[in-house]
């Protein structure tokens, strides 16, 4: 004989289901901010360092230095020793090239996903989905911190604003990404920062959004953020007046040309905002071709050669090694890429160096 089986016992058999299924997530503990700043401090000289390296962005953005910012290094980092080999040729190419050229480097612990995948040594340090956020963060602020200490200045993308409390004493530069450019959440953040903070164009080539963003960043505002102390706080941000586009091309087709950036700048300046842009020469702007990075860079210098003093920055992907890998902890092959293929060491400092002596004429 078959029993009957209310509704309400169905209910309640769903609701025991489901509270099953909440019962198996975890929330694993994070280490404050103020402890990990403790932890891994930023000494007097090194405050100072990075007060005046932020400052030199600034006069670039702000045309007072006519050299050339390039924001340089891999597309992410997942190896940190492998990070530390580059930020060290980094800084002996940096003493060559400092005359034109303001070389920051790329130390991205975080990355945007369309779909799912590794998110970024900050969330999975161990590359595996093991998520050990809390070995992440407190890894990534040693890497800057190491980084910081060779003499560069530091450049990354914030995209979860609650991470930025244990980095952002460390940052040069920030990236605004094209996914999160029209997020008001990140308008608020970048009007918080000390740091200049670039915004990219979103992914179907509008440079608007990012004009938008600007105006949005450099008022004051209240948001809701977390202070050093773990406590959610209703921040009073002070407003940035250090923002600018970043160039990043749409939709596969790049935005990099002359009269792509005519039309940038005047939409900037009928907005009142800075009309001084950066190029990356990744992304769209190479078609996805980690090669074509060299013709985006050679024809932005080009143009600048030609009089337009609005191309004051470069964004260029590249590590140790050409190309890409697969995700694969036991079997990695040393610098090379896990996200973006990046151009090479040598091809890297082929570019910097040329650059250099293009605009010393």
């Amino acid at each position: 004989m078959n029993a009957h089986v209310s509704p309400a016992c169905t209910a309640v058999s769903n609701v025991s289901s489901l509270t099953s299924t909440y019962e198996k997530t975890v929330a694993q503990p994070l280490p404050l901010p103020a402890e990990l700043r403790r932890r891994i401090a930023i000494s007097a000289p090194l405050g100072e360092q990075i007060a005046q390296q932020r400052h030199a962005v600034q006069r670039i953005l702000n045309g007072q230095d006519s050299r050339l910012l390039v924001v340089v290094g891999p597309c992410s980092i997942h190896d940190p020793d492998a990070a530390l080999e580059y930020a060290d040729r980094l800084a002996a190419l940096s003493d060559e090239v400092s005359e034109q050229i303001l070389p920051v480097m790329r130390v991205y612990v975080e990355k945007p996903r369309t779909t799912v995948g590794w998110k970024g040594l900050a969330y999975d340090p161990d590359l595996d989905g093991s998520g050990d956020m809390s070995r992440g963060i407190a890894l990534s602020r040693e890497l800057m911190h190491a980084v910081a200490e060779r003499g560069l200045p530091v450049a990354t993308e914030l995209l979860q604003p609650m991470l930025a409390p244990y980095l952002d004493d460390l940052l040069s530069w920030v990236a605004i990404g094209a996914r999160t450019t029209e997020s008001q959440l990140h308008r608020e953040l970048a009007s918080d920062l000390s740091a200049a903070v670039g915004f990219k164009n979103a992914t179907n080539g509008d440079v608007q959004v990012a004009i938008d963003a600007m105006q949005t960043a450099a008022h004051a505002h209240q948001r809701f953020a977390i202070d050093n102390e773990g406590r959610p706080v209703m921040q009073q941000t002070a407003g940035n007046p250090h923002t600018h586009v970043v160039l990043r091309g749409g939709h596969g087709e790049p935005n990099y040309q002359a009269h792509h950036v005519r039309s940038a700048v005047k939409a900037l300046r009928d907005a009142g905002q800075n009309p001084r842009l950066m190029v990356d020469c990744s992304h769209a702007n190479a078609r996805k071709d980690h090669r074509r990075q060299s013709e985006v860079m050679l024809d932005v210098l080009a143009q600048r050669q030609k009089g337009d003093a609005n191309l004051v920055g470069l964004m260029l992907e590249s590590h140790l090694f050409e190309g890409k890998q697969a995700l694969s902890p036991s079997n990695m092959r040393y610098g090379v890429s896990v996200t973006d293929a990046c151009v090479s060491w040598e091809a890297t400092e082929r570019l910097l160096k040329s650059a250099a002596e293009r605009l010393a004429r």
